[in-house]
């Protein structure tokens, strides 16, 4: 039997069926009106400022023992909420205005829904049954008053985009704020990280006071300078820190005896630095220290290096304390008989052996760092300043930036990238010019970001995992697994007011604590 074929023409629309649709479409159009009419002012209401009838006491109830919340509190909640934001910004208008009775209005209606926010947030805390009485009373009453108020500033010419813009400007001036806010935290916690804990302070003055009984021994090991060993730099002028670092390092070395350390430091802390590595035995390794007194008194001049003139200059943003941290760009000046060495910040702790780093193949480049743009922040355009042309036509905004702490130089590839003169060059260009290239002038990772662009070949991330001085909690997994953990941050772990206490034990394990000069000093 053969089956009748599909009838695809257009079907006749009944007339009853056009009078159905027509009814729903009414329906609706009246739903709708009756739902976004104000019944007392006789217009529509603001999209968020409708006023809610109030909830049924068995609804709320019902519903409170469900989910330990009341529906009618959070919808009042919410749409106060909305409501102080607006009025807010009809506030500043009417004072731009000169309405200063209605900016008083506004004022007074403002407080008192803040003060309702914060009761019945205490309410719902306390679980107290007022909160129902709340709900249906004030909360109905406030929203209520500040609806009228929007009308009246409605009818003034307060219109939604003078607000808008008013809220915009609001916007600015909050980020401006936070900016502010987040350079004076950084200051603050660069002062505190720079102030030495008294037990600090102790350790280095009883070892200064031993360096006058202690003899030096002024000959030059041929390790030094021997390319076949694993040489590592470290510039400080904290004690503790770089013994940590030291001790970590060998301690965790198949062949810690073929190790070399270069320690700079400055003038200070020299004879209490000297002292010792002089009285202490790190497992066989070799350790130079030299002052930074040194290397001022022979090529680190004022005429060579930008940063030094600032120094000398006194310009308030530069401490002599941080030119140990820019000693990072002048390595190949300081072991200038060396082809490749590791750089270690004064703030790490070593947990493998780094032996298999100075056979990592660079490509050519200069620098060998942990890339960390996986967190989306760490990109080029976070650090430097992009609206200025200069930048903009030089640099990828969206290149990836890497870590500063544990580095594979290079050193003849640097010589040949020039990467000290491309140093110096934004040096002077970042001081020249009124815009800017970076904000924090004393900053390393700047200046690094663009003296090694296009140098830097990306090593394997589990070699320098960051972090450790500044995040709450972190990937347990990684801190085990990785080469060298780095306390990066102002939560520095030998910092007894300041550091985060759960990460304290991967550094304070390689604390001699028996020494008696610690012991004397109470490091606690």
């Amino acid at each position: 039997m053969k089956r009748r074929p599909t009838d695809f023409r257009r079907r006749r629309i009944s007339a009853s069926a056009c009078w159905t649709c027509c009814t729903l479409l009414l329906f609706f159009t009246a739903a709708t009106v009756f739902l976004f009419v104000d019944p007392f002012h006789n217009r529509i209401l603001p999209l968020g400022f409708a006023e809610y009838p109030p909830v049924p006491r068995r609804f709320a109830k019902s519903h409170a023992d469900a989910d330990g919340g009341d529906p009618s509190s959070m919808l009042f909640a919410s749409q106060l909420v909305d409501q102080l934001t607006l009025a807010k910004s009809y506030v500043v208008i009417a004072k731009e205005r000169g309405n200063l009775k209605l900016a008083s209005e506004f004022s007074a209606q403002i407080r008192t829904g803040q003060r309702l926010l914060s009761q019945a947030a205490s309410f719902r805390k306390s679980h107290q049954e007022r909160e129902e009485e709340i709900v249906e009373g004030e909360f109905h009453q406030i929203v209520t008053k500040l609806s009228r108020l929007i009308f009246t500033a409605q009818d003034l010419h307060y219109d939604i985009s003078t607000a808008i813009v008013t809220l915009r400007k609001h916007v600015e001036a909050l980020e401006y704020r936070l900016g502010a806010a987040a350079v004076q935290s950084a200051e603050f916690g660069q002062l505190a990280v720079r102030s030495v804990p008294r037990y600090l302070h102790c350790f280095h003055l009883k070892l200064t006071s031993a360096s006058v009984a202690t003899r030096e021994d002024k000959k030059k090991p041929a390790a030094l300078v021997d390319n076949k060993l694993y040489h590592f730099c470290i510039f400080s002028d904290n004690v503790l820190a770089t013994s940590v670092v030291v001790n970590s390092t060998v301690f965790n070395a198949d062949h810690p005896d073929r190790f070399v350390f270069h320690v700079v430091t400055d003038g200070a802390t020299y004879p209490a630095m000297r002292v010792w590595f002089l009285t202490n035995d790190f497992h066989g390794c070799t350790v130079e220290i030299r002052s930074v007194d040194e290397l001022s008194s022979s090529w680190l001049t004022a005429e060579y290096s930008p940063v030094m003139r600032r120094i000398q200059e006194g310009r308030s943003e530069w401490r002599s304390s941080d030119l140990l941290n820019h000693l990072r760009f002048y390595i190949p000046e300081i072991v200038p008989a060396l082809d490749k060495v590791v750089f270690l910040d004064d703030d790490v702790v070593v947990q493998k052996d780094l032996t298999p780093l100075f056979s990592l193949d660079l490509h050519g480049r200069a620098n060998g760092a942990v890339e960390t743009c996986l967190e989306t922040f760490h990109r080029y355009h976070n650090y430097l300043n992009f609206s200025n042309p200069i930048i903009s036509g030089s640099f990828d905004p969206q290149a990836c930036a890497w870590a500063f702490g544990m580095n594979v130089f290079d050193l003849r590839s640097w010589k040949k990238a020039d990467i000290t003169a491309k140093y110096h060059h934004w040096q002077e260009a970042q001081n020249g010019n009124s815009g800017g290239f970076w904000a924090t002038e004393s900053s390393t990772l700047a200046p690094g970001l663009l003296a090694f662009y296009g140098s830097t070949e990306a090593i394997d991330r589990r070699w320098h995992v960051v972090g450790l001085g500044y995040k709450l909690s972190m990937d347990e997994r990684a801190i085990e697994n990785g080469g060298v953990v780095h306390f990066s941050g102002n939560m520095k772990p030998w910092m007894t007011k300041i550091r985060i206490a759960k990460f304290r034990h991967l550094w304070s394990r390689y604390v001699n604590s028996t020494h008696p000069y610690l012991r004397d000093c109470s490091m606690h």
